[in-house]
């Protein structure tokens, strides 16, 4: 029995990362995105909306 018990406690486990590279590409041009459009509804309300008051 005691074989057994050290068998547990020194199992090593491989845990393959899945490491999908045309996801983390589209999520980041989604967010770039994202970003130029906020930045050009700022720079829209900087320069004509914030002016006229």
């Amino acid at each position: 029995m005691p074989d057994k018990d050290a068998d547990v406690r020194h199992r090593e486990e491989e845990v393959e990362k899945k490491h999908d590279s045309s996801k983390v590409a589209s999520t980041f041009i989604k967010y770039a995105a994202y970003l130029i459009i906020f930045f050009g509804i700022l720079w829209f309300i900087i320069n004509y909306i914030l002016p006229q008051f």
